[in-house]
């Protein structure tokens, strides 16, 4: 399995550079199969995620919608895809960053009976709970 790193995928997406866009694409046509899928971490999407707001300013929906084409994409393996989809749908859904939707879904699945913040947005999904400052 070859790791895929947020570049690349941002290659893809943004397709801002499009050479390297293109090489993107042939790389994965030519090395990553459904079978040999490329490896993409939850790193990888936080990443990809924050990079295509801040840097790329795109609205929720549109970022949701590439999460959820690599979700779909049979030559990615994403790692602990259930969690994902399900932070996605959080995420589509709320307001809180993608990376809080995906930490208390993973927390979750580890075991975690919760997680714990100052972070309001965040404390608005289930699974958080709000610490308040002294």
């Amino acid at each position: 399995m070859i790791g895929i790193d947020t570049n690349l995928l941002l290659r893809l997406i943004a397709a801002d550079e499009p050479r390297q866009a293109v090489t993107a694409r042939d790389f994965l046509r030519e090395h990553c199969t459904a079978d040999e899928p490329g490896y993409v971490c939850h790193i990888v999407l936080v990443e990809l995620v924050w990079t295509l707001a801040r840097a790329y300013g795109y609205p929720r929906e549109r970022i949701a919608d590439a999460i959820g084409q690599i979700l779909e994409t049979a030559q990615l393996d994403v790692e602990s895809s259930n969690d994902v989809a399900a932070a996605l749908k959080d995420y589509r859904s709320g307001t809180a960053d993608f990376a809080d939707c995906l930490l208390v879904r993973v927390n979750a699945a580890s075991g975690c009976t919760h997680t714990v913040t100052f972070d309001r947005k965040a404390a608005k999904l289930q699974g958080f709970k709000l610490l308040a400052g002294r």
